[in-house]
């Protein structure tokens, strides 16, 4: 807590120095959820888990608030645990070093896990928080949020009474998000044919690094490079000069995140590395200069490497176009809201295991034809490359509804508060309402959260005057909708 200390509002940075400590990326949830579990029962609330494992807490009203609807605070447990390669700290053991730099909270090395753990302990400080009026509660503690939202398509809808819904995963203090994109996979997998290495041909190691990398939606129009893509244009231009055979390729390590390094082991005749470097160095430099504006840190690594296996020229030139020809980036903007991203796709995993070149990608739209319209681009890269593809329709759209009754009370509870009206937006990002919402027929939903910058990557970072007005909004809301 030290870290903490003296930071408003204190119920909850005291909630949230707690989850720094817990490990728990997606899948791997039950000390976050064992955590909730113990203050609930600290605090004699009811809760119940469903075998998927998301939790529901019962929290009584306010006294006098009894009538009032019950509302759902809704937030996920789990967070994506990237790190910097030589980060002596890792989420994924529950290690971080927090330190508070003027306005913000970040982690040194690590991501911060704010996305969603200020959602978490927001909701928990202000069902402890004897100044905030409020109508019953429910809270609903989703799992998996960052792998394809599995822990809201699991739910036990009928844990769940409420039909407003408080989702506190939004990224801005100054909005209210009301609709978000839908999403589906590609896996698409390419035979590589491994065959031993011959002793004529020396192994390497082919290592891009330093990408900023980020969350695949919310980061995804911010002129990042993917390493993935970048480290194929380097392997490509040495190819040319040089020919190879492929052993392993992989990079990335969440679906969700921008790629921030990859690495290749290739195999070449004896003599022509100065060829393949020299072609490769240009190749690096070519894409430096693309992003010079938003990448400074981009290297290179060419060193002796080791493999007993690789795939014939042939293929490795097709898997090669196929890393060329899968696309990644922004593809098309909404006309209606003009700066917003409406339909994307990125190349976030890449590995090679039993013979075989997978390619995981995340396209995302807020509408469904653009969305179809670039699945079929990728199925078509793949055919062209001999390669299968598996699609996985992971949620739709989550289409705004503007004339909502809690949407109007939320937008003149903040503008009492702030005296501005808030923006309404529609993220690029995944939320889990695109999946609820058709879990509880009727429901009203949006979106809140303090100001969370470079979520998904190291060096993300949480608002410190943006969690008090996020906590602010949360606890006037509540009590306006409890009257």
């Amino acid at each position: 807590m030290s870290a903490f200390t003296g930071l408003e509002p204190a119920g909850v940075w005291a909630r949230f120095s707690e989850l720094t400590l817990i490990a728990r990326p997606p899948k791997q949830e039950a000390e976050a959820r064992e955590h909730v579990l113990r203050w609930a029962a600290e605090r004699r609330f009811e809760s119940a888990v469903e075998d998927e494992g998301n939790v529901v807490v019962q929290v009584p009203s306010s006294a006098g608030r009894e009538r009032g609807p019950t509302v759902v605070l809704q937030a996920h447990l789990d967070m994506v645990c990237e790190r910097d390669p030589d980060s002596p700290y890792d989420p994924r053991e529950g290690r971080l070093d927090v330190v508070v730099d003027g306005d913000w909270v970040v982690a040194e090395g690590t991501t911060l896990g704010a996305d969603n753990g200020i959602g978490v302990a927001a909701a928990l400080a202000v069902a402890d928080d004897t100044e905030v009026a409020h109508g019953p509660l429910e809270l609903l503690f989703t799992v998996s949020e960052e792998q394809g939202l599995d822990g809201a398509k699991n739910l036990d809808a009928s844990l769940v009474a409420g039909r407003l819904l408080l989702n506190l995963d939004g990224t801005s203090d100054k909005a209210i998000t009301i609709g978000c994109a839908g999403s589906w996979h590609t896996f698409t997998r390419l035979r590589l044919d491994l065959s031993p290495v011959p002793e004529v041909l020396e192994v390497l190691e082919v290592l891009l690094s330093g990408a900023r990398g980020g969350h695949s939606g919310g980061d995804i129009a911010r002129g990042r490079v993917n390493a993935i893509k970048a480290l194929g244009r380097v392997l490509s231009r040495g190819f040319e000069a040089a020919p190879f055979r492929l052993a392993v390729l992989e990079g990335g390590v969440s679906r969700n995140a921008l790629p921030r390094e990859a690495r290749a082991m290739i195999a070449l005749p004896r003599g022509a590395e100065e060829a393949f470097r020299a072609a490769a160095e240009r190749e690096l430099e070519s894409v430096r200069e693309q992003y010079s504006g938003t990448e400074h840190a981009l290297k290179l690594s060419v060193v002796a490497g080791g493999a007993d296996a690789a795939a014939d020229e042939e293929t490795t030139s097709r898997a090669l176009d196929l890393l060329a020809t899968t696309p990644s980036g922004v593809v098309a903007m909404n006309p209606e809201l003009p700066g917003t991203v409406e339909t994307s796709t990125s190349l976030n995993v890449a590995g090679t295991e039993e013979g075989e070149l997978a390619l995981a990608s995340m396209t995302r739209s807020a509408n469904l034809p653009g969305l179809e319209n670039v699945v079929a681009g990728i199925e078509a890269a793949a055919r062209l490359a001999g390669a299968e593809v598996e699609i996985l329709r992971s949620y739709p759209p989550w289409r705004p509804d503007p004339d909502s009754k809690l949407l109007a009370v939320a937008r003149t509870t903040f503008e009492h508060l702030f005296g501005t009206p808030p923006r309404l937006e529609v993220v690029h990002g995944g939320l889990e309402c695109a999946v609820i919402g058709g879990k509880l027929p009727g429901v009203e939903m949006i979106s809140l959260g303090p100001e969370i910058v470079g979520p998904h990557a190291p060096g993300e970072r949480l608002s410190v005057p943006g969690t008090q007005r996020f906590y602010r909004l949360l606890a006037a809301l509540l009590d306006d909708l409890s009257r």
